[in-house]
C-alpha cells in the first residue's frame, strides 16, 4: 500500500513558499492565515525538520525548505496536467486561468458568453489569487500586470495599462481642468498608492494630494466613484465598460501609462495544449478589440 503524505500539508508549504508570507498564501488558498500556519506546522511536525525560517513579517525557507519547494514543484505541475487529461477524457475540456479580482468581475467574466459560445466544450475555471500571486502549479495560465519578464513563464503583451482619472457625469461636470481636483474627493487603492501623484505629476498638478478613502482593490474605488463617493484614478482594462455605458467618465484627457503592462502567462508546456491555443487566440482578439 502507498503511503499517502500529508497533502494539505504539502499545498500550504506550497502556497506560503511562493508567496512568502502566510497572509498571502492564505488569501491564495481561501483560508485564514492560521490555518495556513497551522498545516505547514504539522507538515514540519511529521517530517521531522523545519521547512522556514519565520521573521516578523516574512517567511524565509531552511536549506531543507529550498529543496522540498524544487523537488514539489514538477510534481505538482505533473497531478495538475494528469487532473486536466483524464477530466478531458470525459469530454470536456477545462482551462483554469488565474487572475486578480476586479479584473475578473470588471473584464473577464462579462465577456466569457462569448467564450462559451465559440467553444462549448472548454470550461474556463476562474481563480483570483490576485494579480501579484505567485503563478500556481494548477493554472493552465494568468493575466498579470507587469513588465513580461517572469522565470519559467512565457508571456503574451494584452494592453497598456493607463490611467485616468473617471467619475460620475455630474461631478465631471464642475471639473473644467486637474487643478479643480483641489478640495475633491481623491478615492485611493492601497497597493497602488502611486497612481494620483503619477498621473498629477503629468498633468502639472504638483500642489494636489489625494487623500480620500483607501479601498484594497480598484473594483471597489471605481463601484465607490459609480455611487458618487469621488474620483477614482481607472486603469485599462477595468474602466473600458463603464465608461461605454456611460456610468462613469474621464474628465480629463489625459492618460498616463502606469509601470509595466497586462500579459497572458502560462508555462512553456502549455503552448502546444489545443485548448490553451484557442483560449490564447480569443484573449488576443479580445485585446485587440479593446485596443480598437
Amino acid at each position: 500500500m502507498v503511503h499517502v503524505p500529508f497533502l494539505n500539508g504539502i499545498r500550504a508549504f506550497d502556497a506560503a513558499a511562493r508567496a512568502g508570507s502566510f497572509t498571502a498564501a492564505a488569501a491564495a488558498l481561501h483560508v485564514s492565515p492560521a490555518a495556513v500556519s497551522r498545516l505547514v506546522k504539522l507538515l514540519e511536525a511529521r517530517m521531522g525538520v523545519a521547512l522556514f525560517i519565520r521573521h516578523a513579517n516574512r517567511l524565509a525557507l531552511t536549506e531543507a525548505g529550498r529543496q522540498y519547494r524544487d523537488g514539489l514543484a514538477p510534481l505538482l505541475e505533473a497531478i495538475a496536467r494528469l487532473t486536466e487529461q483524464v477530466a478531458e477524457r470525459g469530454g470536456r475540456g477545462v482551462l483554469t486561468v488565474g487572475v486578480g479580482p476586479t479584473f475578473a468581475i470588471r473584464w473577464l467574466i462579462p465577456r466569457l458568453a462569448d467564450w462559451q459560445r465559440r467553444h462549448p466544450g472548454i470550461e474556463v475555471r476562474i481563480t483570483t489569487g490576485g494579480a501579484a500571486a505567485p503563478f500556481a502549479e494548477g493554472w493552465t495560465c494568468g493575466i498579470r500586470l507587469g513588465e513580461g519578464n517572469w522565470p519559467g513563464l512565457e508571456a503574451m503583451p494584452l494592453f497598456t495599462a493607463d490611467l485616468q482619472p473617471v467619475c460620475r457625469p455630474d461631478l465631471a461636470a464642475s471639473l473644467a481642468r486637474p487643478a479643480d481636483l483641489a478640495g475633491q474627493c481623491l478615492l485611493r487603492v492601497s497597493h497602488a498608492p502611486e497612481d494620483w501623484g503619477r498621473w498629477l505629476a503629468a498633468a502639472g498638478e504638483g500642489r494636489v494630494a489625494a487623500t480620500g478613502p483607501v479601498f484594497d482593490f480598484y473594483g471597489q474605488a471605481q463601484q465607490a466613484a459609480a455611487d458618487g463617493l469621488g474620483i477614482a484614478m481607472g486603469i485599462r482594462p477595468y474602466v473600458d465598460d463603464d465608461l461605454a455605458a456611460g456610468r462613469l467618465v474621464a474628465p480629463f484627457a489625459l492618460k498616463v501609462p502606469k509601470r509595466g503592462r497586462w500579459w497572458l502567462v502560462h508555462r512553456p508546456a502549455r503552448a502546444e495544449e489545443a485548448g490553451f491555443q484557442a483560449f490564447r487566440a480569443w484573449m488576443r482578439e479580445q485585446a485587440g478589440a479593446e485596443t480598437a
